[in-house]
């Protein structure tokens, strides 16, 4: 029987990336709206461009200069699809530009916040104001250029200027083209999701099919048609990410999924049980297989000191221990993965390869050849608080769904160069006190990921009258909603030092504790 939910890719918005730091916060944005998006390349070939059909286009911002000789060029084709398309930043400078507008360089920069005056009417910006009463329509933005449009195309109207850029803002309603000077990505541009939402629903006609519901039927619906009457085999950690494909692939398949949880002996102070307790919940009722294997891994980890050595080791002893599991069940067709959008993003894993790659993830790249199974990745198009939404909807627990994230390389990425089991031991005993005060202390939720890092250096310290010449151990919490960008938690002086006490009076292999205070970019949240 064929499924009549809607098709929740028919609406799709299509966003060209120059290079801009926020283009996966337009995509964000998007999402929440409720319409699906896909981020290609500046350069994407017109006839993959025509074959995705969007709805609508949206030019990212970039560091490029469009007055540059070598500048990035926006395809032809944007223009004559007869599509709405939004120019964001370079994006609107592009567009200018290209369609007979002039930019030039500003004598005077504007990063930052900016008030943009309004002026004339318009489906983008329309009566959007943070003006209070009588005062003239103004939007609060976040701006970051050099250059500027000083001169609009044929057929555009000013409709928005700034104190240092006289056209912050500009439309074309016949063509139904826009372009703003400013990022309505950001949380900065107090108006920006109102600005987004009026692109993809009103100017380009969206119905908003993006939704939680829509997205569960959807992925059954795929797994059940590629799947068959075959076996699934997933590795499960007790995760959010392996625990929503679980929930999804159950209500699949049922009996036909197949679950591995792998001690790797880089797991958290009382993980193996914990989860155990959690996937033998008559909710969950799977069919689960624990494998032991911390001696397998960290015998494969010795002397290394690389992080990338160290993931891509990590990620081909699971595949090994995978392996041998799978041999042992019958019928096994299809791996199952946890694979969410940042993993795909930071692994530079996109279909056209032009990303750079800031750490690969174990769970990234695809599988042996020797291995003959195919994969299934339900959440790679998700992002992590989209993935939140999925568990919910699918009825996982609260505790279950904003657990806070854990690598699938574990312990072996939260301890700088190589692994042996005495940092392992050490470091777990110090982020189970860290966790366990951030509960007592109504904390933990209120942070996005939180935990401790072990550093392979010693440093003096005195315990009683006794020198003490042990490891020291940094605290790292962060705040974020989609985990591209993340800002360092202010978390209270006085638990800081309470759990730092602990630490280091309760673990003699530690001497000194430190907190980071490093934001996303430039930094990872994991260390390595």
């Amino acid at each position: 029987m064929s499924s009549t939910h809607p098709d929740i890719h028919q609406e799709k918005i299509l966003i060209l990336d120059f290079g801009s730091q926020y283009t996966q916060l337009i995509a964000r944005r998007l999402r929440e709206v409720g319409v699906y998006c896909e981020i290609h390349p500046f350069d994407l070939d017109a006839n993959k461009a025509i074959a995705l059909a969007p709805m609508g286009i949206v030019l990212s911002g970039g560091p490029e200069s469009v007055t540059a000789e070598d500048r990035l060029h926006v395809p032809d084709y944007v223009f004559t699809l007869e599509v709405p398309v939004l120019g964001i930043c370079y994006g609107m400078q592009a567009m200018a530009e290209q369609l007979g507008g002039q930019v030039a360089t500003s004598t005077k920069h504007e990063f930052g916040h900016a008030r943009v005056n309004l002026s004339g009417e318009n489906t983008l910006l329309g009566d959007l104001s943070d003006a209070a009463g009588d005062d003239a329509p103004y939007l609060d933005v976040w701006m970051s250029h050099g250059d500027k449009v000083v001169q609009v195309p044929v057929g555009f109207e000013v409709v928005g200027s700034s104190a240092n850029t006289d056209i912050a803002a500009m439309a074309d309603e016949q063509r139904k083209f826009y372009g703003v000077q400013f990022h309505p990505e950001v949380n900065h541009t107090l108006q920006g999701a109102a600005i987004l939402s009026r692109f993809v629903k009103r100017v380009c006609g969206c119905l908003a099919l993006w939704t939680p519901a829509n997205i569960v039927q959807d992925i059954i619906d795929t797994v059940r048609a590629k799947v068959g009457r075959g076996r699934v085999m997933l590795g499960v950690s007790g995760g959010v990410d392996s625990s929503v494909v679980a929930a999804l692939l159950l209500r699949a398949i049922g009996d036909q999924l197949s679950c591995v949880f792998v001690d790797n002996g880089l797991l958290r102070q009382g993980e193996a049980e914990q989860v155990s307790r959690m996937l033998d919940d008559d909710a969950f009722a799977l069919n689960i297989i624990r494998v032991s294997a911390e001696e397998k891994f960290l015998n494969n980890l010795k002397g290394i000191q690389d992080p990338e050595q160290k993931r891509k080791i990590i990620g081909n002893t699971f595949i090994e221990v995978f392996d041998e599991e799978a041999a042992k069940i019958t019928d096994v067709k299809f791996l199952a993965q946890g694979t969410i959008y940042p993993d795909v993003i930071e692994s530079a894993g996109n279909k056209d390869g032009k990303a750079h790659v800031i750490k690969s993830h174990h769970n990234v790249g695809g599988l042996p050849d020797h291995m003959q199974l195919d994969l299934i990745e339900p959440l790679r198009e998700l992002f992590k608080d989209e993935v939140r939404k999925i568990g919910l909807e699918v009825g996982l627990t609260h505790d279950v769904v904003f657990r806070h994230p854990f690598p699938g390389p574990g312990l072996g990425v939260r301890i700088l160069g190589e692994v042996k089991k005495q940092y392992t031991d050490l470091l777990r005993q110090a982020d189970a006190i860290y966790l366990e005060e951030l509960r007592q202390a109504d904390l933990y939720d209120k942070v996005s990921q939180a935990f401790a890092v072990f550093l392979p250096v010693k440093s003096v310290g005195v315990v009683g009258d006794t020198r003490r010449y042990e490891y020291v151990i940094a605290l790292r919490a962060v705040e974020t909603i989609d985990f591209m960008t993340a800002r360092w938690a202010r978390l209270p002086y006085e638990f800081l030092e309470r759990v730092s006490s602990r630490i280091i009076n309760e673990i003699p292999g530690i001497s000194r504790v430190t907190y980071d205070i490093s934001s996303k970019p430039p930094a990872t949240i994991e260390w390595e």
